[in-house]
C-alpha cells in the first residue's frame, strides 16, 4: 500500500514515524521539541496549541513526509481545545492534570448525586484532569471565555482539523472521546446534558468516528485518520489484544487491560476507557510508581535506580520481612488520599540497606498487583503483561515482577509506541478505504522487540510476598478494597 506515517503530539514534543504501511517497518523518523515562549508567565497547564502545529511542522522538515499516503494523529490525552464560533482558541489550551479543577470534580460528583451516578453514566467518576471537569472550572473561574465556547475539541481532534484544513465537519475517536467524562464507552454516546451540568449550556462537539474511518483527505489527496489518544495509540502500538494488560512505570503507575465490554465502577478506582480498535480499555491508576523507587534510593544514599537495583538483588524475597506500603502521596488503588506510607516488620537483622531496597520494589509492584487484581475481580482476563518504562530494564524489576504480578512478563524494547499506533491506524483507514483491509480488524505489523520473563517456579514465592503485603495493608489501613483486591 506504501508508507503513511504517525504523528504523536506529546506534552512536550511530536515525533513523527513513516512506516511501512505493508510490514510496519520504520523508514523514517522526525522530533521536535514544542516551542516554550520564555518568560511569558503562562500555567503550565495553560498552551497555545499553535505550539503543537510550529513543532510538527519542524519534526516534519526536510521531506520527511514525501510519498507518504495517509497519516495518523496521537495526541495528549485531557486537553481542553475551546473555540469560538469562527473556530478560534477563546482562550489557551487546558491540558494535562490541572490541580485547579478539583474543587470542580467534587462539585460535578455531588451535582449528578455521586460517583455511582458518574460511573454509571459514562464509565469513569470525574477527576482534576478530564475535559469535563475543566468545563466546569472555566465556568466557575473564567465565565466570559466559558460563554464564548462554541465548539469543544481535545488536541488530537484539534490538529487532525487543523491538518485537513479546518472543514465543517469536526470529528474524534472512541478511544479520545471516552476519556472526555461526557461521552459513554458502554452506550457509544455523548452526553450533553453532563456538557451542561459542567459549562452551563450546550456546545457542540465533534463527531466520533469508527476505528478505521477516516476524518477525511486533504487537498492534496493525503488520507487522515480518526485519531486517537496517546494511551489508545500506544496501545495499538503494541499490538496488544484480549489477555493483554500494560502496566506503566512512571513517577506513577496505571494498569490497563484490553476487555470486551465497557466496565462501570461505582468505586472509581476504575476508568472505562474505549481503545482504539473497537474494544475496550479499562484502567486502573496508582499515584506510586517509581517515586516509590526514588524515596528509597534517597534514603540509602544510592546514587541512581540501577544502584539501588543491584542492592536489592543482594536480599532475598519477601526482604527479611520488611514490608513498605507505597503511599508516599496518598493513593488512589485503593482510594487514601490523605495517607502516608509505612515501613513494617522492622526487626534488628531487618535493618540493611538491601532489605528495604528490596521492600521498596517488592512495595511497588504489590502496589501494582493491587490495581491488576481490582481488573482481575471484574472479569478481566490477564494472561501476559507488559511493562513499560525505564524501571522495566531494571533487574530487581524483571526478576521479581513475573511472580508478584502472578502472570508472564514481556518488556518491549523502548520505541514511541503511540506514534507507531498511529501509524498503523493510518495504514488501516487507508486499506479499508482501498478495500484492501477490514475495517473490523487493524493491519498485521511486526512484533515489537520483547524480552520475556516467565513466573516459573517462583510463583508460590511471589504469592507469599503478595500475602505478607496484604496482611501489613489490611492492618494498616482495614477494608481499604472493599474486598476488590486480595
Amino acid at each position: 500500500m506504501g508508507i503513511v506515517a504517525g504523528l504523536d503530539s506529546s506534552p512536550d514534543f511530536t515525533r513523527i514515524v513513516v512506516c511501512d504501511a505493508d510490514s510496519g517497518a520504520v523508514l523514517r523518523q522526525g522530533y521536535a521539541p514544542h516551542p516554550v515562549e520564555a518568560g511569558d508567565g503562562a500555567r503550565p497547564s495553560d498552551v497555545d496549541p499553535q505550539a503543537w502545529l510550529l513543532s510538527l511542522g519542524e519534526a516534519a522538515g526536510g521531506g520527511l513526509l514525501e510519498g507518504v499516503r495517509a497519516i495518523g494523529v496521537s495526541a495528549q490525552q485531557n486537553a481542553l481545545v475551546p473555540l469560538d464560533a469562527q473556530g478560534n482558541t477563546v482562550r489557551p489550551a487546558l491540558v494535562g492534570n490541572d490541580r485547579r479543577a478539583q474543587v470542580a470534580a467534587a462539585d460535578l460528583i455531588d451535582g449528578l448525586g455521586g460517583r455511582e451516578a458518574w460511573a454509571q453514566a459514562v464509565g469513569c467518576v470525574p477527576q482534576a484532569a478530564q475535559p469535563v471537569t475543566k468545563l466546569r472550572w472555566l465556568a466557575q473561574n473564567e465565565p466570559e471565555s466559558a460563554q464564548r465556547i462554541a465548539l469543544i475539541l481535545q488536541a488530537h481532534d484539534w490538529l487532525v482539523w487543523q491538518l485537513l484544513g479546518r472543514p465543517l465537519r469536526r470529528t474524534t475517536d472512541r478511544g479520545g472521546a471516552s476519556g472526555t467524562g461526557y461521552w459513554s464507552a458502554a452506550s457509544g454516546a455523548y452526553r450533553p446534558d453532563l456538557v451542561e451540568l459542567a459549562l452551563g449550556r450546550q456546545a457542540a462537539l465533534p463527531e466520533v468516528l469508527g476505528p478505521a474511518e477516516p476524518a477525511g483527505t486533504t487537498p492534496e489527496g493525503l488520507l487522515i485518520s480518526a485519531g486517537t489518544g496517546e494511551t489508545m495509540a500506544a496501545a495499538l502500538g503494541l499490538g496488544i489484544g484480549l489477555g493483554d494488560a500494560v502496566v506503566s512505570l512512571g513517577a506513577s503507575g496505571s494498569v490497563m487491560a484490553v476487555h470486551h465490554e465497557a466496565l462501570a465502577d461505582p468505586t472509581g478506582m476504575i476508568t472505562s476507557l474505549a481503545d482504539a480498535t473497537g474494544l475496550h480499555l479499562p484502567v486502573v491508576h496508582t499515584l506510586n510508581a517509581v517515586r516509590t523507587l526514588r524515596g528509597a534510593a534517597e534514603l540509602l544514599g544510592a546514587p541512581d535506580l540501577e544502584a539501588l537495583s543491584d542492592l536489592a538483588m543482594k536480599s532475598t524475597p519477601g526482604a527479611h520481612g520488611l514490608v513498605l506500603l507505597p503511599y508516599l502521596e496518598g493513593e488512589r488503588t485503593p482510594n487514601l488520599p490523605h495517607t502516608a506510607g509505612t515501613l513494617a516488620g522492622l526487626r534488628r537483622e531487618a535493618m540493611k540497606p538491601e532489605h528495604l531496597a528490596r521492600a521498596a520494589f517488592e512495595g511497588m509492584l504489590c502496589g501494582l498487583a493491587d490495581a491488576l487484581d481490582v481488573l482481575r475481580g471484574r472479569g478481566v482476563d490477564v494472561r501476559r503483561v507488559f511493562l513499560l518504562g525505564a524501571a522495566a530494564e531494571l533487574p530487581a524489576v524483571q526478576t521479581t515482577a513475573p511472580a508478584l504480578l502472578g502472570a508472564q512478563v514481556v518488556v518491549p524494547q523502548p520505541a514511541d509506541y503511540a506514534a507507531l499506533g498511529a501509524a498503523r491506524q493510518a495504514a488501516w483507514a487507508l486499506g479499508a478505504s482501498q478495500g484492501t483491509l477490514d475495517p473490523r480488524t487493524p493491519p498485521q505489523w511486526q512484533s515489537a522487540a520483547v524480552q520475556v520473563f516467565e513466573p516459573g517456579e517462583e510463583l508460590p514465592v511471589g504469592k507469599a510476598v503478595r500475602q505478607q503485603f496484604t496482611t501489613v495493608r489490611e492492618q494498616t489501613h482495614p477494608g481499604a478494597f472493599g474486598g476488590a483486591a486480595s
